[in-house]
């Protein structure tokens, strides 16, 4: 049996990995994505990263993490905002015809989800829902090991949830989306608008943790807004674990203490006391690491 590769392909950097059967990872080469020379001059860098680390050995099958949006059926990447000028581009065909393997492409958060339900902080769960709260929101959703992708690659897209119909906009999705309210970039331009406080949502947390009242208010907005994104997905879904994670949540006790209150107060009685929340085990590897297991 040869090696799993995993690909994980971001707007400032694609990381080439190889993973073995318990999801580790035995060796990772990563470089800049270099978006403004164009796609054509990214996916020859794949090639050659996947060459380079996959030297003498077999190649079994390669996945692919990517922002969306996508479609993971065919294989082709349809102009996501953080890779500009990648709009219809079949990566899996160009990969697939230069290797002679198998690809498969899905969704970032998709694979992270993957990777966090069974090697993270979602093993041994029947059904998993991933959430990265980070400069935007986003989801995955894992159901006895397959991640559920949708009929056109669409679903986990949370981040474009309303919840707020006559709400603000930090993005192109949804006025009053999810990502608006409780992403680091929705944190850091409320606080900066409000109240002038610049530095982004580490400052904001910065100043919470220093005990101000106006930063305060900015989270405690935020918090509100994404129990109730999470309430509304048990409420759908009712998985056994939401694991959570992103750089947002690396504030820790500031956001998770409030965060599971919250989201019990929007749930029914008769669910809270089912909910489970956990914090995301793999951090920064888990999309490569799920991009592996792809297939």
């Amino acid at each position: 049996m040869g090696i799993q590769i995993g690909v994980d392909l971001g707007g400032t950097n694609v990381r080439v990995a190889t993973v073995d059967g318990q999801g580790t990872i035995e060796q990772m080469l990563q470089e800049k994505t270099e978006v403004e020379k164009g796609y054509e001059y990214t996916i020859e860098k794949i090639i050659r990263m996947i060459e380079k680390i996959s030297e003498g050995k077999e190649i079994d099958r390669i996945g692919i993490g990517a922002p969306g949006p996508l479609d993971p059926r065919k294989g082709v990447i349809l102009s996501p905002p953080n890779l500009p000028g990648w709009e219809e581009v079949s990566i899996v065909k160009e990969l697939e015809g230069y290797f002679s393997v198998r690809v498969q492409l899905e969704n970032d958060a998709n694979v992270a989800a993957l990777a966090e339900a069974k090697f993270g902080a979602g093993k041994g769960k029947e059904s998993v829902f991933y959430i990265t709260v980070s400069t935007g929101v986003g989801g995955g959703f894992v159901f006895n090991g397959t991640v559920f992708s949708g009929a056109h690659g669409y679903a986990g897209e949370i981040g474009n949830m309303i919840i707020n119909p006559n709400g603000y906009q930090y993005s192109n999705l949804n006025k009053g989306s999810l990502e608006s309210y409780a992403s680091g970039t929705a944190i850091g331009k409320r606080a900066m608008e409000l109240y002038g406080i610049e530095g982004g949502s580490e400052r904001v947390f910065e100043l919470v943790s220093a005990g101000d009242e106006q930063a305060l208010r900015i989270v405690n907005e935020a918090i509100d807004y994404l129990a109730m994104g999470i309430a509304n997905l048990a409420h759908v879904l009712n998985p056994e674990v939401f694991v959570i994670g992103g750089g947002v949540m690396n504030a820790g006790e500031l956001i998770w203490v409030p965060l599971q209150e919250r989201v019990s107060d929007y749930l029914f009685p008769g669910l809270a006391p089912h909910l489970q929340m956990r914090p995301a085990e793999l951090k920064g590897d888990a999309g490569v690491i799920g991009a592996a297991l792809l297939g």
